[in-house]
């Protein structure tokens, strides 16, 4: 077992306190001192600037994927220069008529260093990095990779 700690700092910054007026600005603070300048998504009076939850909540995905991946590839002898990915949170009303991102899609593009893996291998690759990355067991969002563009 783990713990995993973030802090969350909010203040007025002597605005009004109104529905629309109040800023949506906060900051998320990390172990180790790191610190992200975050804020409501722009359609919900947010700052366009800094990042909301839900992009947050899909970089993660993306992010814990993409290690899941790396670590998976490096046992299995392939070799990796580069990987991005364009992931994308699709946002709708769930089965319970709530807003949620439902879907997450993820655009993998990965530069090999060695011999790739055939498309088989592949595709195990990706779905082992699903089945054993904990952000991915922790929601009950689909995961979906995308075909190569």
């Amino acid at each position: 077992m783990s713990e995993h700690r973030a802090g969350i700092r909010w203040n007025r910054q002597g605005t009004a306190f109104t529905h629309k007026e109040y800023t949506r600005d906060h900051v998320w603070k990390f172990d180790g001192g790191s610190e992200i300048g975050a804020s409501a998504a722009p359609q919900y009076l947010g700052n366009p600037a800094l990042v909301d939850p839900e992009r947050a909540f899909v970089a993660a995905l993306s992010s814990c994927h993409m290690l899941t991946f790396l670590a998976l590839a490096a046992r299995d002898g392939f070799v990796i220069d580069e990987y991005t990915d364009d992931a994308v949170g699709i946002m709708e009303r769930n089965a319970e008529k709530r807003m949620a991102i439902t879907r997450v899609v993820l655009h993998p593009n990965i530069a090999w260093g060695s011999e790739p893996p055939n498309q088989e291998q592949l595709d195990a690759l990706h779905a082992n990095a699903h089945k054993h990355c904990f952000i991915a067991n922790s929601v009950t969002t689909v995961v979906e990779i995308a075909p190569p563009a």
